[in-house]
C-alpha cells in the first residue's frame, strides 16, 4: 500500500470499532478521505473526531444499520449522490450474535449483517467505484469464516452461536 493516499476516497464498513477504526486511522495519517460508516451515530462521530485528528480532515461520516436492507439502499443513495469517487470499499462490518435471530427483511441475521450487506453495498456502489478505476474491494472475514450450506441458508435447521461465521472444525457440538 502507498505511503501516501491524499486524493483517495475510502468506504470502510464498522468503522466504529477494532479493525475498522484501526484501519480508518492508519489510512486518515497517510492522508486519505475517509467515509465512516457505522450504525450507532455517536459512536461513529467519535470515531470520525479521531480520524480527522490523525489526518483525514474531509472524513465524513455515513450511518445505516446493515440489518435492513433499506438501510444500506439507503446509504448507498446517499453516497451516490454525495461522494464523486471512491476508490476502496472496505467491507468489514460484521456481527456475532448468542441467539438465532431474523432482520426485518426475513434473513438470519448473522448471515445478513455478515454476508448480505456487503454484497448488496458493493452491487449499488460498483457504478462509482468503476468510474473512479483503478479501484478496490476488500471484504473483511475472520479466521473462523465458513463456507456458506446452501441447503440452510437462513440456519433454520441447526444454528448456534458459531454457525454462521465459523470454521466447521471451531464450531461447538
Amino acid at each position: 500500500m502507498p505511503d501516501n493516499l491524499t486524493g483517495k476516497v475510502v468506504l470502510i464498513t464498522g468503522a466504529t470499532d477494532g479493525l475498522g477504526r484501526g484501519v480508518a486511522i492508519a489510512l486518515a495519517q497517510r492522508g486519505a478521505t475517509l467515509l465512516v460508516h457505522g450504525r450507532d451515530r455517536a459512536r461513529a462521530e467519535a470515531v470520525v473526531a479521531q480520524v480527522q485528528a490523525a489526518g483525514s480532515p474531509e472524513t465524513r461520516l455515513y450511518v445505516a444499520d446493515l440489518a435492513a436492507l433499506a438501510g444500506i439502499d439507503r446509504m448507498a443513495d446517499a453516497i451516490l449522490a454525495d461522494e464523486h469517487r471512491l476508490d476502496v470499499l472496505v467491507n468489514n462490518a460484521g456481527i456475532f450474535q448468542d441467539r438465532r435471530q431474523e432482520s426485518a427483511d426475513g434473513h438470519e441475521l448473522t448471515f445478513q449483517v455478515n454476508y448480505l450487506a456487503g454484497f448488496l453495498l458493493t452491487h449499488r456502489l460498483l457504478p462509482l467505484l468503476q468510474r473512479s478505476a483503478p479501484a478496490r474491494i476488500v471484504n473483511v472475514a475472520s479466521a473462523g469464516q465458513a463456507p456458506i450450506d446452501f441447503s440452510d441458508v437462513m440456519l433454520e435447521r441447526r444454528w448456534d452461536g458459531w454457525q454462521p461465521t465459523a470454521n466447521p472444525s471451531l464450531r461447538r457440538s
